[in-house]
């Protein structure tokens, strides 16, 4: 079960990646930098969510409901309100407030040079597409109440504790 980042922008998500820069008037390799700038802060957010109580367990019940996994499977459907609104909802639970998705959309634009009003508007659009990919992982291979396969997705550097992965990241988003 490889790094999170690499499940997200792997090949079975290109179509969504296309339509994300399609949506953007990127090309491919600049939407893959745009979400692999954005991808490392929702990741934080959503282990921060699972370390504390019930978070597992709302993570797992938002996996296994799904709704998610047809932005992967349509990415068609990734530009309109409602999908929007749905990756709305996912960043107003993995961050908290609207102000961290700035924080979030200006330190990826410091790390590309993209504009970072246009990586805010991207922020839902990669949190649909992150929660899709966790909902097909979660189909493929039921991670049910293994914490430990959770937590070895979301821990980014492999080194078993997730604290160092959030602290270094926000370390960064508030530098």
């Amino acid at each position: 079960m490889g790094n999170l980042l690499e499940m997200v922008l792997g090949q079975q998500n290109s179509g969504a990646i296309g339509q994300i820069a399609k949506n953007f008037d990127l090309d491919m390799g600049d939407a893959t930098k745009a979400l692999g700038s954005l991808l490392p802060a929702l990741q934080g957010g959503m282990q921060r969510n699972v370390k504390q109580q019930g978070g597992l367990e709302s993570l797992l019940g938002t996996l296994n409901k799904n709704q998610n996994q047809q932005y992967v499977d349509q990415p068609e459907l990734l530009g309109q309100p409602q999908a929007i609104d749905n990756g709305n909802s996912i960043l107003g639970h993995i961050f908290g407030s609207k102000e961290v998705s700035r924080q979030v959309a200006q330190q990826a634009s410091q790390q590309t040079g993209l504009d970072s009003s246009m990586l805010k508007k991207m922020l839902p659009m990669a949190a649909s597409v992150l929660m899709g990919s966790l909902g097909k992982e979660q189909a493929r291979q039921p991670m049910g109440g293994n914490q430990s396969m959770i937590e070895g997705l979301l821990d980014a550097d492999g080194d078993g504790s997730m604290m160092d992965d959030l602290l270094g990241m926000a370390g960064k988003l508030f530098r």
